[in-house]
């Protein structure tokens, strides 16, 4: 490798670290509003239980888990309402 390639390897893992935290806190907003979306959704579905508490971890591990796939995505949870209705 040249000196001039290893400068340009080096600059971009540099820039790369430096953007990671900009782009970290955009997902995590991104995430936070889907959650609460996906709240008022479960709020909604479930109002009829007894007993029942929105956003509560059904597993009492005593440790919050974010979501196997790491997404949020609105037709993950959205795509379920018309199968809800018909029954």
């Amino acid at each position: 490798m040249r000196k001039g390639e290893r400068g340009l390897k080096e600059e971009k893992y540099a820039a790369r670290t430096a953007i990671l935290p900009l782009i970290q806190a955009e997902e995590d907003e991104r995430f936070v509003k889907e959650w609460k979306k996906y709240l008022e959704y479960e709020a909604a579905v479930m109002k009829d239980v007894p007993g029942w508490k929105v956003g509560e971890n059904v597993y009492h591990s005593g440790r919050w888990v974010p979501p196997s796939t790491g997404e949020l995505r609105s037709e993950a949870f959205f795509c379920l309402i018309g199968d809800i209705k018909r029954n």
